[in-house]
């Protein structure tokens, strides 16, 4: 037994000055040249690892080395559960420090059963460890995070904490009780933490996004399904424009026809313009027409001072009249004019600074040649936004009927005990949905969250009118809980009708993508979900 101990402390002896001298705790010192024991822990408890059980309950070491979760009398992990429960420690005690962990306590094990001295040296030693690692872990986390924020907003790095041994010592002895020691312990790796990010940050984050996005788009033949698949995850502001346009199909593949093809349109919406939108017509539809747009226009956006412009709302009453006369089949329907809102932004953010606030700019300041633009290019891009859901604006609006019974169908089959809670109460699904379908969740979402919504529903490769379903269920889904609460006609209602997005932003949008994906991929090779129960 004593001669095992004594080989046993021989073998580690190497690893045991090796931790030391890292830790730079007693008995530092050089590291032998044979460091092949520094690796052998087969037998040691490793963070994360299920390990045989030891009965040491009693020492102060038990919860590091002892092995949790093992089958009775097998010493072997025999279900999950006792194998979750015997790597829930993982990320309490740092499993890349494992190796100097076990090293330092496989000589204190060693020495376990010398006496009550050498139990002793084991608690004084495991304790220095653990400190240790803890302190390891804290000034290699300040020192990411002060890379990380100096590299994406220009800041300057943090300062790391005092890493000498005498500074090391003092703040460990003062570690269990310091409020610098809870702090260190929140910002564990491993453990979620708070990342504030300005917005004078935004664009950093898609460095890389924007270079993927410059190789495809300067590319002299635009690989279409390229930028769909690098634009379903978001499009970057200054690469919005240009991607929209492309995505949409306002401009051809080939960079050498783009400016021609840009100057034909604009002058085209401009002869469009001068030969359709009068307002003296003697049209009595035209009339009609106008008559409506005019009132709609104004309730539009009515938060947002940009949309309360004079200058602004003529050009969206020439926009959407234009359109109501080059589609007779549909006309103008009210919602349409929601959805020029997104194009009129991304091509007025194009041309003006990055850091111009938009919802109090004074539209009379942009020269009349750039309204223009973007007036024109608002117009195109609407026209080819719509051209796959034209039948959600003909007669009986019959294409929003059919989604707003497709989604009826779907939440039944998704979740039947919300399905139920609704129905119970009286609510039908047109009553909250037909404003989803006909506006495209424009009502329900902020600005910026509709544009970000968009950018994923131009790269759909099949057209946006299949996913968008997916995505109003999603949407429902969401508030499940808020609505399983009201126990009411007229609570379920006025939730449905007022949910709380305002606070939303584009990690809620990519989770909704996210979830509608799924739902997407799991119901839409399996028609049957889609079909009315006999």
């Amino acid at each position: 037994m004593d001669n095992n101990v004594e080989q046993a402390a021989a073998k580690s002896q190497t690893a045991d000055s090796t931790a030391a001298g890292a830790l730079g705790g007693p008995g530092a010192g050089t590291p032998s040249a044979n460091s092949s024991t520094f690796w052998k822990n087969s037998g040691r408890r490793v963070p994360g690892r299920p390990s045989p059980k030891r009965e040491l309950e009693k020492s102060v070491g038990a919860g590091v080395a002892g092995g949790r979760g093992a089958a009775p009398g097998t010493g072997m992990v025999s279900t999950f559960t006792e194998y979750q429960k015997s790597v829930s420690d993982a990320w309490d005690m740092g499993d890349d420090e494992f190796c100097i962990i076990s090293s330092t306590e496989a000589a204190a094990a060693a020495a376990a059963g010398a006496g009550s001295d050498s139990a002793r040296f084991s608690r004084q030693v495991s304790q220095t460890v653990a400190l240790n690692v803890i302190e390891t872990h804290s000034r290699s986390n300040q020192n990411h995070n002060a890379s990380r924020t100096a590299s994406e907003c220009g800041a300057e790095a943090i300062p790391a904490s005092r890493s000498s041994t005498d500074d090391g010592k003092e703040d460990r002895r003062s570690l269990p009780d310091s409020n610098e020691n809870r702090s260190r312990l929140r910002n564990y790796p491993g453990r979620p933490q708070l990342q504030k990010i300005s917005s004078n940050c935004q664009d950093s984050e898609y460095e890389t996004k924007i270079e993927k996005f410059q190789v495809v788009l300067d590319s002299p033949q635009l690989d279409l399904v390229a930028l769909k698949k690098i634009s379903w995850s978001g499009v970057p502001r200054k690469m919005r424009a240009v991607s929209w346009r492309l995505l949409s199909k306002y401009l051809p593949p080939s960079s050498e026809r783009r400016m021609a093809v840009l100057e034909s349109k604009r002058q085209g919406y401009q002869d469009l313009r001068h030969n359709y939108f009068r307002v003296d017509s003697q049209d009595e539809t035209q009339q009609d027409t106008y008559r409506q747009i005019h009132i709609d226009v104004p309730r539009m956006n009515p938060q947002i001072p940009l949309f309360q412009q004079q200058l602004v709302q003529e050009m969206f009453e020439r926009i959407l009249f234009i359109w109501a006369i080059r589609h007779p089949a549909s006309g103008y329907v009210q919602g349409i004019n929601d959805l020029v809102t997104p194009f009129f932004i991304v091509f007025l953010q194009e041309a003006l600074t990055p850091n111009t606030d938009l919802e109090k700019y004074d539209m009379s300041t942009l020269p009349e040649e750039t309204r223009n633009i973007i007036e024109a290019d608002s117009f195109w891009c609407l026209s080819k936004f719509l051209d796959c859901i034209q039948d959600n604006y003909i007669f009986a609006q019959l294409g929003i009927q059919e989604k707003v019974n497709q989604l009826k169908d779907l939440i039944q089959r998704i979740d039947v005990n919300l399905h139920r809670h609704l129905q119970a109460h009286g609510v039908d699904y047109l009553q909250f949905s037909f404003r989803w379908m006909n506006n495209l969740l424009t009502r329900e979402l902020p600005l910026h969250c509709t544009i970000r919504l968009w950018d994923t529903y131009l790269a759909e490769s099949d057209g946006f009118a299949l996913f968008h379903l997916y995505v109003c269920a999603a949407f429902l889904l969401h508030w499940k809980e808020q609505l399983m609460q009201q126990n009411d006609f007229q609570g379920l209602m006025l939730l449905l009708q007022n949910l709380p997005t305002h606070n939303w932003s584009d990690r809620q949008i990519n989770v909704l993508l996210a979830e509608a994906f799924r739902l997407k991929f799991t119901y839409a090779d399996a028609p049957k979900h889609l079909e009315t129960k006999s």
